[in-house]
């Protein structure tokens, strides 16, 4: 893949939200840095997005439990050259403008204001580090070019009864937007689709000069310094603002955007990339993800004694190096590296997180099961919610969800 790398840009990744409603897979990490499609985390698919686009100059803001984040993203994406002026640097609050920590989505920027001004950049492209998604900004960053714009912000089109989760875009046929509002009550439609709106992907690019006095001028006043909130509307009316229509691409994928906010959301976007066909395609060589991976061996499975009932295999799921299916069963599941299913086990619907263990005879539906947890011989997951739900989170949805805290 040949990619022009746009030295005008200057890349902010948002990581530091708090991910509560994903809890209690953000106990300790931050949501930016959950495991994801087995060998991935959530932030890799932005990053990769990144470095597929051309974009060579990051700056990753990070806040909450971020240890594991800046871990990952230090092993995984030491991959530029400084002598080129390229890097991917991490940004936590550093009380340089006073001292609160961030206080919004805007404010993490403008908190950074210091390292902003001093970028040889004409371009600031701002993004989340917990959504999954392909996107070539290159062709956005054109885009807002073209239309001359202070601001562009990148919308997709979802159903009417989604909308009061996200911001919604109202834009003139040129492409202006005359409206926005954040998580309304009463979203307004699209004209012609009253079952449809436009929602802001949390995807922006402004022209530097102007997203700096912006900053500025929000600083100074009593607003809860967002973008969403405060910064776009203000900006309608005094400034060239236009909508970005995502997803016109040709690819399966191509309007596919998840926000992983929720268990079963989260559960549910693994489920599709372990299906037969999946909407999102992993395997496309003209759009890699990166990340990190152990030196671990090739995966294997072991024991073909079907009379016996003991057979190591999987079916219609993905799995991950390091992991040993020793005559157990595996269907529609997600095995990260380093997992071990012993014999006679069963696990189906699932996602296990790296290193876990799962114990002879042990049947495990429908969970989500968190690094180097080891699964009893014999205990069953996701049969009874009921029984579950005394011991392990149980998600709306009834995705139960084992951490090393529930299994002592």
């Amino acid at each position: 893949m040949k990619t022009r790398i746009l030295y005008d840009t200057v890349s902010f990744i948002l990581a530091g939200g708090a991910g509560v409603r994903l809890h209690p897979l953000t106990k300790d990490r931050a949501k930016p840095a959950v495991p994801f499609g087995g060998k991935y985390r959530v932030i890799d698919f932005t990053l990769s997005n990144c470095i597929n686009s051309g974009i060579r100059k990051i700056f990753v803001l990070p806040q909450y439990k971020s240890h594991s984040l800046i871990g990952h993203t230090r092993d995984a994406w030491n991959i530029l050259s400084p002598e080129l002026g390229e890097f991917i640097t991490h940004l936590s609050p550093q009380m340089r403008v006073g001292e609160d920590w961030y206080k919004g989505t805007a404010d993490a920027v403008y908190q950074n204001l210091f390292h902003l001004e001093r970028i040889d950049a004409e371009h600031v492209l701002i993004l989340s580090g917990d959504h999954i998604y392909k996107m070539d900004y290159s062709h956005f960053i054109r885009y807002h070019h073209q239309k001359k714009a202070d601001l562009t912000i990148s919308a997709i089109e979802v159903d009417i009864k989604e909308a009061k989760r996200f911001g919604v875009v109202q834009a003139d046929n040129t492409g202006r937007v005359w409206g926005f509002e954040e998580k309304p009550e009463h979203p307004k439609p699209i004209p012609g689709k009253p079952d449809k709106v436009f929602v802001s992907m949390g995807v922006y690019v402004f022209n530097r000069d102007i997203l700096i006095d912006i900053l500025n001028e929000d600083a100074k006043r009593p607003t809860s310094h967002d973008f969403g909130k405060d910064i776009i509307p203000y900006m309608i009316s005094k400034n060239k603002v236009y909508v970005y229509r995502f997803g016109m691409g040709k690819a399966k994928d191509a309007s596919y955007w998840r926000d992983i906010g929720t268990i079963d959301a989260y559960w549910h976007a693994n489920m599709d990339l372990a299906s037969v066909s999946p909407i999102f395609n992993l395997y496309d060589k003209n759009w890699p993800i990166r990340t990190y991976e152990g030196q671990y061996p090739p995966a294997k499975t072991v024991f073909a004694d079907e009379d016996k009932g003991r057979a190591g295999k999987a079916l219609d799921s993905i799995i991950c190096s390091g992991v040993i299916i020793s005559g157990g069963r595996v269907e529609r599941s997600i095995l990260s590296p380093g997992v071990r299913v012993n014999s006679y086990a069963d696990v189906s619907e699932s996602i296990l997180f790296h290193d876990v263990h799962v114990g002879m005879k042990a049947k495990i539906k429908k969970a989500i099961i968190e690094k180097r947890v080891r699964i009893p011989d014999g205990m069953r997951i996701g049969y009874d919610l009921e029984k579950d739900r005394e011991k392990f989170y149980v998600s709306e949805g009834g995705v139960v969800v084992v951490t090393q805290d529930d299994i002592k």
